[in-house]
């Protein structure tokens, strides 16, 4: 074995109390024991997401069969039924649904009632039908979107491109039907 020749950033203090770190019957490191809290708790969240994700993702699993035992369906449309359940959990990213969510944050943000909300937005000439129609996924206009630009705090170039962008899984289909990749038509749509 070599002897490194790097210069090691440690100190090592006598009067102070060193704990070792292990994970995984491994030692990971050395430090103070009010570190050593931090860290090791740290550790145990992590372990505990871990679990509580492979719960969550069992339950579903167990549910979408359910639902496809009385529907009379078969164990192929389980992985189908799973990834559009998922894909509906997940925050949007684009769309008319992504604009609702952040309306919704906006909302939040303001600390306000729905009601306070919507005289909110009316003040600035979105009327009530237009911001439900917006929570039901209809189709947004310009003009609504300079609207949504000002009540949201962001540009209008920025709304546009939420509003008009694609999904993961759109693109993906729209990539198939093309016959290419998913960043061959980013670039595209880029240009």
């Amino acid at each position: 074995m070599k002897p490194t020749t790097q210069t090691l950033h440690l100190q090592f203090h006598q009067d102070r109390t060193y704990i070792a770190i292990s994970s995984d019957d491994t030692v990971v490191g050395f430090c103070t024991p009010e570190f050593a809290g931090i860290i090791v708790e740290t550790f145990n969240e992590h372990e505990q997401l871990q679990e509580d994700n492979e719960t969550l993702n069992k339950a579903l699993r167990l549910a979408c069969l359910d639902l496809v035992r009385r529907s009379g369906g078969n164990g192929t449309q389980l992985s189908r039924l799973m990834a559009k359940y998922i894909e509906k959990a997940k925050r949007p990213e684009h769309g008319t649904r992504a604009i609702a969510h952040m309306l919704r944050q906006r909302q939040k943000e303001l600390d306000v009632s729905t009601r306070e909300f919507v005289r909110f937005c009316y003040s600035y000439k979105l009327t009530p039908q237009e911001l439900k129609g917006i929570f039901e996924g209809k189709d947004i206009s310009d003009r609504q979107l300079k609207i949504l630009s000002r009540i949201l705090g962001k540009s209008i170039e920025e709304l546009t491109e939420v509003r008009d962008g694609f999904t993961e899984n759109e693109m993906t289909r729209l990539a198939r039907i093309l016959g290419t990749s998913n960043e061959e038509l980013t670039k595209l749509f880029r240009n």
